[in-house]
């Protein structure tokens, strides 16, 4: 038994009596736990031009509204090549259609600006759309650890095996005598 300080900015200090080593077990198994549990967010970035025409336009907001619906962020970046930069209204005009088109799933997390030649805008999902995406990770997240884990508590044995555990499964058998002539002969020519 080890002598541990469990709260050092308490007055007086709490100290406890217990096994250090299964402390810091116990202690690492609830942080994995934790990060388990825990949603990442990805940014997703879809790039977009002033020319951009209406059916190419409609396929990459219907992608950015699975990145929002996933409970990802995404940032719509416009890019102005040569000339196209003297019309920034263009570019303008394309991002607000984007967030009129996505209004019922995304909130503007970042208005509109320039950057060098692009223009870009980040945005969120609501806080409905949010909520509904964490919903669904945990439940893929437990649907996986319960398939992770074997029926019964018992190690799945490899099929056919027989053999009872700490025995090594008989190597491949060695290639046909036929073979091995083939073999030779290819490489004496």
């Amino acid at each position: 038994m080890d002598l541990v300080e469990v709260n050092p900015m308490a007055k007086p200090p709490v100290c406890k009596i217990m096994d250090y080593g299964k402390f810091k077990y116990e202690e690492k198994k609830r942080a994995s736990e934790a990060k388990k549990k825990q949603v990442v967010v990805h940014l997703k970035e879809i790039k977009l031009r002033p020319k951009t025409e209406e059916h190419d336009y409609e396929f990459k907001v219907r992608n950015v509204r699975r990145f929002l619906e996933e409970g990802n962020k995404a940032k719509v970046t416009i890019m102005f090549r040569g000339r196209e930069i003297t019309h920034k209204e263009l570019g303008s005009a394309i991002l607000d259609d984007v967030t009129k088109d996505l209004k019922d799933v995304a909130v503007v997390e970042q208005v509109p600006r320039m950057e060098g030649r692009q223009m870009f805008m980040i945005i969120a999902p609501n806080p409905k759309v949010a909520a509904r995406a964490r919903e669904m990770a945990r439940q893929q997240a437990a649907a996986a650890e319960k398939s992770d884990k074997p029926e019964g508590g018992k190690k799945p044995e490899a099929a056919g095996s027989g053999k009872p555990e700490g025995q090594v499964a008989a190597q491949a058998p060695a290639p046909a005598p036929a073979a091995a002539a083939l073999v030779q002969s290819e490489g004496a020519k």
